[in-house]
């Protein structure tokens, strides 16, 4: 109890320190309040051991059964003190803060002979990997409101080669499980946590709102197939900021729904900021795509710094999804050592089965490329719309991406677009008017 009161007294120290700093810093944390617990458990309590090979899964569960059913005034803080603590996956409740000491270890046991099942996501009518059902996320919370998960850099580790194995070996029976997904829920905060070794993808609020993801490091090798960092998928009013993401797949990805599943769906992810990201992946940096049948709206993502990467940005859709993604503004980006700059196309992704509508076409508008500086950048890229849905509203404004053994990159290549271009290096295709005005893109259109 008295290393549960000092850590807490740290945490206290820590978010007094924090906020004041973060006073002349933009934020957009300030969506969703911290919430401070009176009411506070160890899950040693429970008898939780941190020996790295008991099993767990009981304590977690009746830990949180125990605040679930208690009802404590304000919440319950869950705390996890230094230690490995092995377990099955479990569900998360309301008004609850898991909290991860220094040295804190939750890990995924590797038996996944009984990993739970559960029902396909609905906008995306079954499995992402495979048909019909999929494995539940490690962390796992649905219909849930004020949760916390944070603490002093603790660590939650999937241990996830052992699902990249039966991915490379195609024996997979279902689809694979994110490491924390939130459904139908509302009022969550990640912060100060890192994550490891994610079976799947990271970081997954679908049918969201209100989520802050702060502070956390995401890491994965390069070669860990579908590692996505952090994946907010018909979900609103998310705020990204200050992370550091190395995975095998994009670092943040904006989803909506997967062809015509999506469509009936309906629900898009719009309101939406990326803010401070760091990272390096074999794929892209800041993606939008593919699957974004529900809409994607009202995105910006500005001071992003990018290394090693597949594609620096990229935004893809493709026949067959209909949605829209209009109103992205991505600004201040340094990438270096980059295979492709930028990429914004509509023939990306796969379908869910045959059933998807060819005549269901994205509407691609309004997308702002901006003070963008590119070191190693092999090839600028390429915007690539759909010959009967155009891209349009492209503006691409102050780029300049130089190349691997030649000042500059080769130019960009572009078809089915219009919008305009004022100061890319190298110089912008055809299809982008040349503007001389002075100012932002914001100014042009």
């Amino acid at each position: 109890m008295l290393r549960l009161l000092v850590s807490l007294s740290v945490l206290l120290s820590y978010f007094d320190c924090c906020f004041s700093a973060a006073s002349m810093v933009t934020t957009c944390s300030g969506i969703v309040p911290m919430r401070y617990r009176n009411d506070k458990i160890s899950i040693a309590d429970f008898g939780g051991v941190g020996d790295g090979r008991t099993l767990n899964t009981k304590a977690f569960r009746e830990a949180i059964y125990r605040i679930e059913h208690l009802r404590r005034r304000g919440g319950t803080l869950l705390y996890i003190p230094p230690g490995v603590y092995v377990t099955g996956s479990f569900n998360l409740t309301s008004h609850m803060t898991l909290y991860l000491a220094r040295g804190a270890v939750i890990k995924a046991t590797q038996d996944t002979n009984n990993w739970p099942l559960i029902p396909p996501l609905p906008s995306y009518g079954r499995g992402r990997e495979r048909p019909g059902d999929r494995y539940m996320s490690f962390l796992h919370g649905d219909g849930l409101h004020d949760v916390v998960i944070t603490g002093e850099n603790g660590t939650i580790d999937g241990q996830g080669d052992i699902w990249w194995n039966m991915w490379r070996q195609r024996t997979l029976q279902f689809t694979r499980p994110n490491l924390i997904e939130f459904l139908n829920s509302k009022n969550i905060i990640i912060s100060n946590v890192i994550f490891r070794n994610s079976p799947f993808w990271n970081i997954h609020p679908v049918y969201c709102s209100h989520v802050v993801i702060r502070y956390v490091t995401i890491l994965a090798p390069a070669d860990s197939p579908n590692t996505d960092g952090i994946d907010p998928d018909s979900s609103s009013n998310v705020c990204i900021e200050d992370s550091y993401i190395s995975a095998g797949d994009d670092l943040v990805a904006l989803k909506s729904g997967w062809d015509e599943y999506g469509i009936a769906y309906g629900r898009p992810s719009s309101d939406i900021t990326i803010r401070r990201v760091t990272g390096s992946s074999p794929y892209a940096g800041i993606a939008i795509g593919s699957e974004t049948s529900g809409g994607v709206e009202n995105v910006l993502a500005e001071h992003i710094t990018l290394f090693n990467m597949g594609v620096g940005i990229h935004v893809k859709t493709n026949i067959g999804r209909g949605g829209f993604i209009r109103n992205i503004t991505v600004s201040d980006v340094y990438m270096e050592n980059v295979r492709k700059g930028i990429k914004i196309a509509g023939d990306v992704g796969d379908h869910p089965d045959d059933k998807y509508d060819p005549n269901a076409l994205p509407v691609v508008k309004g997308i702002t490329i901006k003070n963008v500086w590119g070191v190693k950048v092999q090839q600028a890229g390429s915007i690539q719309g759909l010959k009967n849905s155009p891209f349009t509203g492209i503006c691409l404004s102050d780029i300049n991406l130089h190349g691997v053994t030649s000042p500059l990159s080769p130019p960009l290549k572009c078809s089915d677009v219009t919008g305009t271009a004022f100061k890319v290096n190298p110089g912008a295709c055809s299809e982008l008017t040349s503007s001389q005005r002075t100012g932002s893109c914001s100014n042009y259109f």
